[in-house]
């Protein structure tokens, strides 16, 4: 190595904002960046003298990413607790010469003050959504603009709408957006919305779940290949999934599920913006909107190295939190009407739910959510031998209502629907004589709006489609 790569070198160690280590393939700590004092609560000299061996020892790196690359001979990616209670994400690479390991690199990253800056920016979050629920006004106008914009999506419990009114205040842009939640909670639904009132609503949403593409297949499917890239290839080739989204959607559900060497090619496809089919040798341009899904915990995969920190924050830009269905059993009722609407279309009749079979809908946790809810109705409506579906299926996981809900009583349980009523005339009715009943019993509309978790203006707005008068007294 010249003097001037040597110098070269030197700066890149000394300024960069990583924290690099440069070990012997014995573990004899070689060089070291000057931040690196600071974050391992060692000094410079004490390091230099040292092998990861006596530091892993002494408790100052815990774990050694290092050794863990002298174990594997394969790069490594870790958590680490320093000495000093500070966490570090760490990633190490060997350098062979001659098939001999003769050094290790190693940068690891601080996340401490990160952290803090993360969790300032959730409080940050959290007030501005106090400040915008206060505001009556505008939030209404962009509530009434959502109603009209929500397409199939069966949305009313008021979490819901929030993440709906997120969605739609972000789709414009090409932010990635990383969605969290149980398994049939509606991700794939809400990514199909979000495509929709995006700016590539013309483009197509091409949908990739990560866990049932095999890991040999994986590479081909994502990235394509070129003619006679590998035995049994088309003779023709063939676009990868990523390039058939081109100005369009891609949507990655299960992406916790992802190998560990495609999160690399894919992390290299977001930072560049281009990628490589098997057996090519020219990059190809690709733009799309990068959507994906999970219901792991990403977060504890990085720490247990199953998952890349660098793709983890390169995707986690837009970060929404689908709750399961036991905790906004409001959407139930229009979740169940849209089901039934399709499967009425589906078989050719036209069936109806009884009373009893509500209360079962109502009642259970739905383990399996949106999901599961959709399965049961479809079982129900096959087994029902006349068009009033009136046996409560069997639920495996709700044959008792939750324990924090009221068990059913002559006065508290629903009103029999009425001879050809709909669903949706039933639920009207439901939501008139609730109105009616709180307007005799709760001074004012901001009273009624406290109670059933919904805006004040919304409360005018259903007083006025039902012709009801509002409270006289105004909220002291």
């Amino acid at each position: 190595m010249s003097d001037i790569d040597r110098r070269v070198l030197q700066t890149i160690i000394e300024t960069a904002n990583d924290h690099f280590f440069i070990v012997s393939g014995d573990g004899q700590i070689l060089d070291i960046s000057p931040g690196a004092e600071a974050v391992y609560g060692v000094s410079r000299e004490e390091l230099l003298s040292s092998s990861v061996q006596q530091l892993q020892a002494a408790g100052v790196l815990k774990p050694s990413i290092t050794m863990e690359v002298m174990r594997t001979r394969q790069p490594a990616q870790l958590m680490q607790i320093t000495g000093t209670g500070r966490r570090v994400i760490a990633e190490a690479y060997p350098v062979f010469v001659n098939g001999t390991l003769e050094r290790i690199i190693s940068r690891s990253r601080d996340l401490t003050d990160l952290q803090l800056l993360q969790d300032e920016y959730a409080l940050l979050q959290k007030r501005f959504s106090e400040h915008l629920k206060r505001s009556q006004a505008a939030p209404d106008a962009e509530e009434q603009a959502l109603d009209d914009a929500l397409d199939n999506l069966q949305v009313r419990s008021h979490v819901m709408r929030e993440i709906a009114l997120l969605l739609k205040r972000v789709a414009p842009s090409d932010a990635n957006v990383l969605m969290l939640g149980e398994s049939g909670v509606g991700k794939t639904a809400f990514a199909k919305q979000l495509h929709r009132w995006s700016q590539r609503c013309d483009g197509p949403f091409i949908e990739v779940n990560c866990a049932a593409i095999p890991e040999n297949l994986f590479e081909s499917e994502m990235f394509g290949y070129q003619p006679g890239a590998f035995s049994g290839a088309a003779r023709q080739g063939k676009a990868g999934l990523l390039e058939q989204a081109e100005g369009g959607t891609l949507f990655l559900d299960e992406i916790g599920e992802l190998p560990l060497l495609m999160q690399t090619k894919l992390l290299k496809v977001i930072q560049d913006g281009s990628l490589t089919r098997l057996g090519d040798t020219r990059s190809r341009r690709v733009d799309f909107r990068l959507v994906v899904a999970t219901n792991q915990d990403l977060g504890k995969q990085v720490e247990a190295g199953l998952f890349r920190l660098d793709l983890y924050y390169r995707l986690n830009v837009i970060p929404v939190t689908l709750p399961p269905l036991r905790e906004r059993r409001e959407d139930i009722p229009d979740l169940v009407e849209a089901c039934l609407q399709r499967l009425n279309q589906r078989y050719g009749r036209q069936k109806i739910l009884g009373n009893q079979v509500w209360s079962t809908l109502m009642g259970s946790d739905w383990p399996g959510n949106i999901r599961e809810l959709e399965n049961w109705l479809e079982r129900a409506w096959l087994s029902s031998p006349t068009d009033q579906i009136e046996e409560p299926a069997a639920l495996p996981h709700a044959e008792q209502p939750p324990a924090n809900l009221p068990s059913a009583s002559p006065a508290t349980s629903a009103v029999a629907l009425d001879p050809q009523e709909t669903l949706k005339q039933y639920l009207a009715r439901l939501e008139r004589e609730t109105l009616e009943e709180l307007c005799h019993t709760l001074p004012s509309t901001y009273a009624i709006a406290e109670r059933l978790g919904i805006s004040q203006s919304s409360v005018v707005r259903r007083l006025q489609q039902y012709s009801l008068n509002a409270p006289q007294r105004q909220p002291r």
